[in-house]
């Protein structure tokens, strides 16, 4: 299989310490990969240094074998991201927080309205498309941060923590359609506190320490 992301001697430090400390993986095209370790574990700050979000202090992270760039816009537009905190607009609908991720690629009108309405329904939001976000319970915001990623059919996507304010059965459709995006060859990594949610992946990795070992 062909290696799309790529970190390698990675360390990411902030107020002293060393969150990521000499982290190195591959995660391949088609591949879904979940890493595991508890709340403080690093796994926030791995996603957004594997995301091009935060530099590395060392080492590099790489997309198709080129350097991932904070701020570049091509590389930026290839990834589907799943933040804590979602970084929704509390002032849009499900539907309009869903089609901002399209229309910043250039697809607007109807066809941005059909996408965001499709992405809603494979994760059981279809009747609250319309909604105000503030008038949606948590798990359901969180459901909306997970149809904007996927919306726009990105290469790679990098999800934190996408269930865990959801109940079994939400859980199911999300991981489906989360891991879904490798039938088209996408790689999907996931940060995780649950072993059963990391279980429905193709590989488990373990943070502890700010550094990785297989499990």
């Amino acid at each position: 299989m062909t290696v799309l992301l790529e970190a390698d001697g990675v360390n990411y430090r902030r107020g002293g310490r060393d969150l990521l400390d000499g982290l190195s993986l591959q995660v391949s095209r088609g591949q879904s990969l979940a890493v595991v370790g508890p709340s403080g574990s690093g796994k926030s700050s791995l996603l957004a240094v594997l995301a091009g979000l935060e530099p590395p202090d060392d080492g590099c992270v790489r997309l198709d074998g080129e350097p991932l760039r904070v701020g570049n816009l091509d590389q930026r537009r290839r990834l589907g991201l799943v933040l804590q905190g979602y970084g929704l607009v509390s002032l849009l609908t499900a539907a309009e927080n869903v089609e901002v991720a399209l229309q910043s690629r250039g697809v607007i009108g109807s066809a941005a309205r059909d996408e965001s309405a499709r992405a809603l329904a494979a994760v059981g939001l279809d009747d609250v498309a319309g909604s105000l976000l503030d008038k949606l319970s948590g798990g359901q915001q969180q459901r909306v941060a997970v149809a904007r990623a996927m919306v726009t059919v990105p290469d790679l996507v990098l999800a934190d923590e996408p269930t865990a304010e959801l109940d079994h059965d939400a859980q199911d459709v999300v991981m489906s359609y989360l891991l879904a995006a490798t039938f088209r060859d996408a790689a999907v990594v996931i940060a995780t506190h649950d072993p059963q949610i990391a279980a429905r992946c193709d590989r488990t990795m373990r943070l502890h320490a700010g550094r990785l070992t297989e499990s």
